[in-house]
């Protein structure tokens, strides 16, 4: 058998662990609900935590920008795809999140994947939390420097890492809220660790931005790091496909860094920039979360994070708890629910489906070996009663685990 030939076997292996992924043809509909396969389904799977994604304000502002800009962006932002949009949106996410600079980027995964290697290389150290997204991984990688790789959490040991590392240039890279457990670093001991060991800390806050702080200002505000008590030492990265609803991400921070990072990240000099269309759609989003309206959201997510746990925490009629699922503890839209087992997460995910329900079960890699889960993802489109109807459905499903 050639090596070739060896992929058909790898698959059917996939196949046996209950590993397979397999991609669904959605459609969105109105509030929380999509067409999936051409069913009607209630979705708790979506990163539109705000539910901006279908907003009137953002549809219109794009339909607004295509007759400025037209559809495509053309070239690099360092060639001619730094549109007007582009660089008022670079100035309003600064101010937003009371940082001196920002620099938007098209895609999430890209930026994170090439800022690590744009700010160390072979010879110096990075530092990162063992449940870190996949792009910080794999930037990190791709930098060269030295992975020192530290159990979730534990800044403790992050402490002993860092000290007994020689190297000049040192990293730390961590999630803000991490995207499959939902709980929040503690980004205050993480900047004074980078404090006393020299060393940069970038952070990520995909599910933070919009959500926490006030304004949703993100979880660095939230820790009360931004405007005057702002570090020198501090990279804020966020993504604005999430709860601003539209597309793309952004680095926030010092003058110098951002400039650095402008002048060697390889994913902003080499790729095409993104459209016009979404920098306008994302700063009409901007103004929601700032405004009254992205108060009322944020409130209204948390009343709906606190009812799903309260319906699922223990002593409840039938816990789930009771089928040896565990709900993490997590104050976020992210509300982690650990089966364990790969074929039994799939086994309530299609019971949900079943439902009408869509909840996605999260397999390793995504997350450690024997934790599977159902990844429950709360957004402001959803209803009190929407939330309820999942609360029945899991403990229908706990009764004959």
């Amino acid at each position: 058998m050639t090596w070739l030939a060896e992929f058909a076997t790898r698959l059917a292996d996939l196949e046996a662990a209950h590993l397979t992924r397999r991609r669904r043809v959605v459609v969105p509909e109105a509030g929380a609900c999509m067409t999936v396969n051409g069913r009607s389904m209630l979705a708790f799977c979506s990163n539109d935590y705000l539910g901006l994604a279908g907003h009137p304000a953002l549809k219109a502002a794009v339909h607004e920008a295509v007759d400025t800009y037209g559809v495509g962006s053309g070239a690099s932002p360092m060639v001619s795809g730094y549109s007007a949009a582009n660089a008022a949106l670079e100035v309003e996410l600064a101010e937003f999140v009371q940082l001196p600079r920002a620099l938007y980027f098209y895609a999430g995964y890209a930026t994170n994947a090439s800022i690590v290697p744009a700010l160390v290389g072979a010879g110096d150290a990075i530092f990162s939390d063992a449940l870190n997204h996949a792009c910080l991984i794999d930037g990190a990688r791709l930098s060269k420097a030295r992975i020192h790789r530290f159990d979730h959490g534990d800044l403790d040991a992050l402490d002993a890492q860092l000290a007994a590392e020689p190297a000049h240039r040192k990293l730390i890279i961590s999630d803000a809220v991490f995207s499959m457990d939902g709980d929040v670093a503690r980004i205050s001991t993480l900047l004074s660790l980078s404090e006393r060991h020299d060393a940069l800390l970038l952070l990520d806050d995909a599910h933070g931005f919009g959500v926490l702080g006030a304004q949703g200002r993100g979880a660095l505000a939230a820790a009360g790091l931004t405007g005057a008590q702002a570090s020198p030492r501090v990279l804020y990265m966020a993504t604005l496909g999430k709860a601003l609803g539209v597309a793309g991400a952004f680095v926030a921070g010092p003058d110098t860094l951002v400039e650095w990072l402008l002048q060697k990240t390889r994913s902003y000099t080499y790729a095409t920039a993104a459209p016009a269309l979404l920098a306008e759609a994302l700063r009409a989003a901007l103004r929601i979360v700032a405004s009254d309206e992205g108060d009322r959201r944020r409130r209204h997510l948390q009343a709906l994070v606190a009812r799903l746990r309260d319906g699922l925490a223990p002593g409840a009629d039938v816990a789930v708890d009771a089928a040896g699922w565990t709900l993490m503890p997590s104050a976020t839209a992210i509300q982690p629910l650990v089966i364990g087992d790969n074929a039994a997460s799939l086994r309530v995910m299609a019971g949900l489906q079943d439902a009408g329900l869509w909840v996605p079960a999260i397999r390793p890699p995504t997350v450690p070996v024997g934790s599977a889960r159902l990844r429950i993802a709360l957004s402001a489109a959803h209803q009190a009663d929407e939330v309820d109807l999942l609360v029945r459905a899991l403990r229908s499903l706990a009764r004959v685990a």
